[in-house]
Formats: structure tokens, sequence, C-alpha cells
């Protein structure tokens, strides 16, 4: 077939497209005025995450062409402008613009939502519960680093809710405008450097580190200063005109950061969740053991457990646990009330549906 018999083709199908996505988006806004009379909230996470997973098991049932990336890419922006449609979404992150918390927050909800950077973690909880934004988006944990404890900690005195959750694999990238080696000094944030070290200890021993607060940061510095390089995400290098000199140099292939979507009102289940609890124990021997001991017994898996000094009292700590099913589930909640017979404490802080990495 020739080239312009296949290009027709193409455009014919394009003009269907169109068509298609307008009829969609007046379905949207349908939806839209149901939930503004029901007062429901706009964005739904559990529809989202459900829809994606059934169109990208369709594409493999069809063995179509596209992989399941691209599908997800794809309907991340119809389902962003759809968002638009049925109401002006602001989502606050932890900033500054083009960090990985920005980069995480596109990957969720598209680029036809307004975003707002917060200079921290306890802001972005503040103004989406002031109601200045809709849901925010804060990091977590990082799969080599640990636990982001400052999230953790905000979360003792909120109640907002974790909504969704957003799983991505971080790619550090050395930046700069000069060949490497014109290289003198790199920024980056701390974090990163930890996981970067045994690149750089092989590749750039005798460059100087130098932490700054964040990657944009560093690489606005790469971009200004004589002999400066930076390591950053692929978002701030474009944003400041940097080249990547090195590609992905993280020491860990599968770096990942997990971020949590958090709003005002709880997710309903979809059948794949995961639901967060927060609860401090007596202070008694035995006791983080007979609270942990019903979800063994009702065979209720345990993702992560952390601990955070609780700042009520000394040697006091809040523990945090993510747990399989959600919490409207009869087993979930049967594990729940019995935790707080051996708690000061407890709350639930979201249930949501679980992801793969971006």
């Amino acid at each position: 077939m020739k080239l312009s018999a296949i290009r027709q083709k193409i455009d014919a199908l394009d003009d269907q497209l169109i068509q298609l996505l307008n009829e969609r988006a007046d379905l949207v806004h349908e939806v839209g005025l149901v939930k503004r009379a029901e007062g429901t909230e706009i964005y739904a996470p559990e529809r989202e995450e459900t829809l994606l997973r059934t169109l990208t098991a369709k594409n493999s049932k069809l063995k179509g062409r596209l992989p399941e990336k691209s599908i997800r890419a794809i309907y991340r922006e119809i389902m962003s402008a759809s968002l638009a449609l049925e109401k002006e979404l602001t989502i606050a992150y932890f900033g500054p613009e083009a960090t990985n918390t920005h980069q995480a927050a596109r990957s969720k909800f598209g680029a036809s939502v307004n975003y707002t950077p917060r200079v921290s973690i306890a802001d972005v909880f503040d103004v989406v519960a002031r109601g200045n934004a809709d849901y925010g988006v804060v990091p977590i944990e990082n799969s080599t680093e640990g636990a982001v404890n400052h999230t953790l900690d905000v979360f003792m005195e909120s109640e907002l809710r974790i909504c969704a959750q957003i799983l991505m694999k971080i790619e550090n990238h050395l930046v700069a405008k000069i060949p490497r080696d014109q290289i003198r000094r790199i920024y980056s944030h701390p974090q990163v450097f930890g996981q970067c070290r045994n690149w750089l200890r092989q590749n750039l021993p005798n460059v100087d580190l130098i932490e700054v607060s964040s990657t944009p940061r560093a690489a606005e510095l790469a971009a200004t200063e004589e002999g400066a390089a930076a390591i950053t995400g692929a978002m701030a290098a474009e944003v400041h005109g940097l080249n990547v000199l090195a590609p992905s140099i993280q020491d860990i292939a599968s770096n990942t950061t997990r971020f949590l979507v958090i709003g005002r009102t709880p997710s309903p289940p979809t059948g794949e969740d995961r639901t967060a609890i927060m609860f401090c124990v007596q202070d008694k021997p035995g006791a983080l053991f007979h609270a942990l001991e019903p979800f063994n017994r009702l065979k209720i898996s345990m993702s992560k457990i952390e601990s955070r000094p609780s700042k009520r009292k000394a040697w006091e700590y809040f523990f945090f646990v993510d747990i399989d099913g959600h919490a409207s589930e009869a087993n979930v909640k049967l594990a729940i009330e019995e935790l707080e017979k051996h708690c000061t404490f407890v709350k639930i802080l979201g249930t949501y549906p679980k992801t793969s990495p971006t």
C-alpha cells in the first residue's frame, strides 16, 4: 500500500476518534451534572483504576500493538480532560515545580487540571483541608531510602484521607550544559545522592557533591554556574535547558517512590484495594504482638509497618500499617475492631486502589 493511501486511512480514523471523543465528553458532562446534584466527589479514583484495568485487559485480549503503559498514558489524558469538563480541579503538590512529586501528580491527573506547588508537606495538607485545593500529592516512601517521615508526622494531626496512590520509577540523570570532564561540582537533593552513591564513587569520585533543597533547584544552579552539573529528573532538565550526560544513574534500577493522593473523602472499594491504619499500642509487654495478631489470624497481608514518636509523651510511638483489603470488608473491619482492644488510639488513614509503577 502506498504511503498516501495509508495516511488517508489514518486521517479517516482520526475523524472517527475526534467524533467519539466529543461524544464521550458529552456523556462526561452529564456525569458531572448528576454528581453535582447528588453532592458527590468529581474525582473517583476507584472508577478510574477499574476503567484502566479493564481497558488494559481488553487490549491484551485483542493482542493490541500498544503496550499497557501507552494505553494508560492515553486514557490518563482523556480522563484528565474529562475531569476538567466536570470541574476546574486544583491539585496541590510538594514543590517546587518539576520535582518528582510534580511529575507523579501529572502522571495521575494529566495535563488538563490546575497544579499548585507548596513549600512543605504540611502546607499541601493544609491547602486541601481548607478547600483551596481539591487534592494533594505527597511522597510517602522510597524503595531505596525508606519512609518520608514528614508525611507520617502530618498524618498524626490531619483529618484528610488517602484516596489513591502513585508508584513511580525514579530515574536520576546527570545533567549539565558542559561536557562531563569539565564538571567540578554536582548539585542535588541529599536523598538523590544516596540513590546514586555507587555510580558517583565509580565515575566522578573527585567532584564536589553539594546538597540543595530540591532537584529543580539543583538544575537551576547547574544552568547558571560555571563548572556545575546536577542530578535530577527529566522534567527539571527540560525546564532549565540542560543536556543529559548520563541517564538513569541510580544504583538500583527498580528504584521506586510511592506517592499518596490525599483528599477529604474515602475511596469506595474496587476489589483490589489497600488500607492504611495508624495506631498507638498500650504500654504493656506484648502489646504490639497482640495488636497485630488478628491480621495474621484473619489472613490479611501486611505490606508495610513504620513507627514514629507520638510527640505526646516520651517513648510513646505511633505505628503506621498498610494492609490488603478495603476498610469496608468484613474481615478487615473485624481485624480493626480487635486491634482497638490493644490500643489507646486507632485511625484509618484511608483506603485506595492498588496500582502498578508508572
